[in-house]
């Protein structure tokens, strides 16, 4: 573990022997360089660990993990040789970050409280670094992730639902829990990593058999730093997709049938239905309930929009960026271009719609502020308001589309994307204590988190006829700026990454684009419907 930080080590001593004593500063700026493009390397495979074949499963999670300490300990060693560099307060926020970020991925607590200590130590030895009012999101998240709920999250069930060309497997828990996902050959299997997670005792190292269907058997297992595995042994099993929902909070997993079977042999195109869930607990179904004036919410309640019958009237949409603030721009593409193309296309898509109203926040090439975004839809008198946003990643090969909802950011992939998108806010850190209230007082998180589930299904339906390899990332939260403030139910919505060469080709496609505002669309008809239409009685897993 320790060869990585040697190497550095003894790259400054030969730094400094090159060009002499007398030249600290130059040595030092070299030395910072240097890790900071070892770093960035790093992270790159960090990005594309899902990925990593090359060892058997764990060992090169475990490689990876060494190197990411060993850099760690490399910046503290800079520090200790160069205390009044200039780099110094950025080399131990730096590596408090990547100890962060190596407990977020690989849950082990070590690395937890190194990160702790290496905030605790730039607070200390740099208290006028600007980087210190940067400190408190990281160490509050850091210390919270031990302490909720008694640190641990429960895996409740394992549900089973029989679709037309797929079977989904639904992974319940108490409250959210932060997952990895992997899929592997010889034999055929997917497994998902719930962190800091435990299972219901009956559920405690369990094997699940589905007979002739795609996922033959569902393992459950206990992992060490409190990690739960759940593994699918696949049998004809095509494509696949992750992603959550809430309330509760669920991991669901869709395996697609293919033709024949990893044997050769034809595999089963249905299987049978699962039994409802009364039924199967022995208790008599109750008898149908007469229709209801609304359905309610994923949370099992009726918002007061729900109680008084409220439907939806008027839809803001905003193309993100613009102007001066292009957004990600990749191999041509030009996100703020491309987002206001799709959003013409949604709004002609609802006008259409009787007694709908469509509010644009730019309809040309212009800058509009985050802050003024949402004041826009606040003036409107909006009923629901729609951010579109193409995401970008340092990984080529990240793909997919995601819906947010305003809240605070889960993991590090939501902080960083939030950073991002807000870049262009014109608030400052005196705004902090107000921001911070209104996203924790969000009156309207039930029902954005609705709007963004059926944003996100809608998606699903829509881009997965027109890419076989569409990727569903689920619905996600974190503080986006244009979010803050809406009183009206709000979701951000990711389309695509400009940065994978195949959805970057697909967005070139005016077809795509297409498919992407039908898909917008259904996700607010869909919405709507939730509102005024009668409930749709469905038997359970």
């Amino acid at each position: 573990m320790r060869s990585f930080g040697r190497a550095l080590a003894a790259s400054v001593a030969l730094t400094a022997a090159a060009l002499g004593a007398d030249l600290p500063a130059q040595t030092a700026d070299r030395l910072y360089a240097d890790m900071a493009a070892r770093e960035a390397e790093l992270r790159r495979e960090l990005d594309l660990a899902p990925q990593l074949r090359a060892q058997p499963p764990g060992e090169a999670s475990a490689a990876l993990l060494r190197r990411v300490r060993a850099t760690v300990m490399a910046y503290e060693d800079f520090v200790r040789r160069f205390p009044r560099s200039g780099h110094s307060d950025n080399a131990l926020w730096q590596a408090g970050v990547l100890a962060a970020n190596a407990f977020w991925q690989f849950g082990d607590t070590r690395d937890r409280t190194t990160a702790l200590r290496l905030f605790g130590r730039l607070k200390t030895e740099f208290p006028t670094s600007s980087l210190v009012a940067q400190i408190a999101g990281h160490t509050t998240r850091l210390d919270g992730a031990v302490e909720a709920a008694g640190g641990l999250a429960t895996l409740k069930a394992v549900r089973r639902e029989v679709l037309p060309d797929a079977l989904r497997v639904t992974l319940e828990l108490e409250r959210e829990a932060m997952f990895h996902e992997e899929r592997l050959n010889g034999p055929a299997r997917v497994f998902i990593d719930l962190r800091n997670t435990r299972a219901v005792d009956a559920l405690k190292d369990a094997i699940i058999t589905f007979e002739d269907d795609v996922v033959r058997q569902v393992r459950v297992g206990r992992q060490p730093d409190n990690r739960t595995r759940v593994v699918f042994d696949l049998q004809g099993a095509g494509r696949h997709s992750v992603y959550s929902l809430y309330n509760p909070y669920r991991v669901v997993v869709d395996f697609e049938r293919t033709a024949t079977n990893d044997t050769g042999t034809p595999a089963q195109r249905t299987a049978a239905p699962a039994q409802p869930r009364a039924a199967a607990e022995g208790k008599v179904p109750s008898p149908a309930v007469p229709p209801a004036a609304a359905t309610a919410n994923a949370a099992g309640g009726f918002s007061l929009s729900r109680q008084l019958g409220l439907g939806i009237a008027r839809v803001v949409i905003d193309p993100g960026h613009g102007g001066h603030d292009p957004g990600a721009q990749v191999r041509g593409l030009n996100e703020a271009e491309l987002v206001l193309d799709i959003a013409l296309r949604f709004e002609r898509l609802l006008a259409k719609e009787p007694g709908v109203e469509v509010v644009l926040t730019r309809r040309t090439n212009t800058y509009v502020a985050l802050e003024e975004r949402t004041a826009i839809a606040n003036r409107s008198s909006a009923d629901l308001f729609l951010s579109i946003h193409a995401n970008a990643s340092a990984n080529a090969e990240a793909r997919g589309f995601e819906t947010y909802f305003l809240n605070f950011a889960p993991n590090p992939e939501a902080e960083a994307l939030a950073a991002r998108e807000n870049a262009g806010s014109s608030r400052t850190m005196g705004n902090l204590p107000d921001i911070v209230k209104a996203i924790a007082l969000n009156n309207k998180i039930d029902e954005s988190r609705d709007f963004a589930s059926m944003v996100q299904g809608s998606m699903h339906e829509r881009l997965r006829k027109a890419d076989r390899n569409a990727r569903n990332l689920g619905v996600r939260q974190a503080p986006f700026m244009v979010l803050i403030g809406a009183t009206m139910p709000s979701v951000l919505v990711e389309v695509s990454f400009l940065t994978n060469r195949d959805e970057a080709g697909l967005l070139r496609s005016q077809s795509y684009r297409q498919h992407i505002a039908e898909a917008l669309f259904a996700g607010v008809m869909k919405y709507q419907n939730a509102l005024k239409k009668p409930p749709v009685l469905r038997s359970g897993f």
